[in-house]
């Protein structure tokens, strides 16, 4: 299972987000360098982020972007909704008509299993949990 480099560079920039706090816009370009990110696919991904409502967006010479909410509220499955859907790793996940053997499929039920464990983490992942252990990795690498 591969994680889309859309969703990476999406929580990246929200981490980075949480970390600046919500009263002063964060420039992109901000974002990007201090991510190590391409400028121009960041501005994509916090565009479908700003529609997704995650995150507010203003435009100009003091423009940037916060948090729309609080950090502890927006969790990495609704990020990976709102960049990526959710589409099951097997059709007949949901569609179980799709395949003859899908009542009978123990490779089925296992990637059904697994399938709700990656969402119930991502769920119970915040954007909130994930700054304060990257503020502890920060403050432990910074460490002689």
């Amino acid at each position: 299972m591969r994680i889309p480099m859309r969703v990476d560079y999406g929580v990246r920039a929200l981490v980075e987000l949480a970390q600046n706090g919500r009263a002063a816009p964060m420039p992109t370009a901000q974002i990007a360098r201090r991510q190590g990110i391409p400028e121009a696919y960041l501005d994509q991904v916090l565009t479908t982020l700003h529609k997704a409502g995650l995150i507010r967006s203003r435009r100009g010479p003091q423009g940037g972007h916060v948090l729309a909410a609080d950090p502890a509220s927006i969790d990495l499955a609704l990020v990976m909704g709102a960049l990526e859907g959710r589409s099951p790793l097997l059709d007949c996940l949901v569609e179980p008509a799709c395949c003859q053997m899908s009542d009978t499929c123990a490779q089925r039920e296992v990637w059904s299993f697994f399938e709700e464990a990656v969402w119930d983490l991502l769920g119970n992942t915040t954007i909130d949990s994930m700054a304060r252990r990257q503020m502890e990795l920060t403050a432990r690498q910074a460490r002689p």
